[in-house]
């Protein structure tokens, strides 16, 4: 149950903690938590959707090679620590089905296109909702793209700094959400992306301090490596909701 106090939680490259980011594995772990939803990275390679974050190989893949330079079967070919393939967004489409939202971030050049035909087809064969799924970029062109090729998926705006019209980027975007950096996000962009109609998630946050930071602010919801700290903070904000409902009762019974 969501409260005015309470922060809508988006599992980030699903729980990183437990399993390798970004994989079947970790997104299976994220959907054992009564999470919101489920945020993903890809990218556009060769034609393919390939959830992965880094543009080069190096940190979780050997190799130094650009990720868009590799053939999508010799990547698929190569084992993440823990032993898993990188996998498609069809592959995470299937595994998420209809249990939380999905965050879809464009990491990568020319993904908007390939994003929306997959997203079409996945609605059109599965009869899931369009409502369920989120297409973000820090590319505002790509999202502007998503607006006109796929109108009905939500589409977030993502912001690493203060932008002088604060949220007035995301209006020629039609956007749903502004996605904030921790390392920027304010009062102000936050209070004036409430005005003009978008939602307000912040990423990433893991520490207790930040997320009473972020909910001082107002924000929405946030983008978390620890579903679990969010978690308890929702499950106390709701039972003192609980509480103050329940204490007038209990004083109007005594006075009776």
């Amino acid at each position: 149950m969501h409260t005015a106090d309470t922060l809508f939680c988006f599992a980030h490259r699903g729980y990183p903690k437990r399993a390798t980011e970004n994989t079947l594995q970790a997104i299976t772990h994220a959907l054992e938590f009564d999470i919101d939803g489920i945020e993903i990275d890809v990218w556009n390679v060769g034609g393919e959707l390939i959830v992965k974050h880094d543009r080069r190989l190096g940190r979780l893949l050997a190799g130094h090679e650009l990720l868009t330079d590799i053939a999508p079967a010799t990547l698929r070919q190569m084992l993440l620590p823990g032993g898993e393939q990188v996998p498609t967004l069809r592959e995470v489409l299937e595994l998420v089905g209809n249990n939380v939202q999905l965050n879809i971030e464009l990491k990568g050049p020319n993904c908007a296109a390939l994003a929306a035909q997959e997203l079409e087809s996945y609605i059109r064969d599965n009869g899931a909702s369009y409502e369920q799924y989120l297409l973000s970029s820090f590319d505002h062109r790509q999202v502007y793209e998503c607006l006109k090729l796929i109108p009905h998926v939500r589409r977030g705006v993502l912001i690493d700094g203060v932008p002088l019209d604060l949220a007035a980027c995301g209006e020629p975007l039609e956007a749903y959400s502004l996605h904030h950096s921790l390392n920027f996000v304010c009062p102000e962009i936050i209070a004036d992306g409430h005005k003009r109609g978008f939602k307000s998630y912040v990423f990433t946050v893991n520490h207790p301090h930040d997320l009473a930071l972020v909910a001082a602010m107002n924000a929405d919801g946030v983008f978390t490596d620890e579903p679990q700290l969010i978690m308890d903070y929702n499950a106390e904000k709701t039972a003192e909701v609980m509480a103050q409902q329940i204490e007038p009762v209990g004083k109007l019974n005594r006075a009776g």
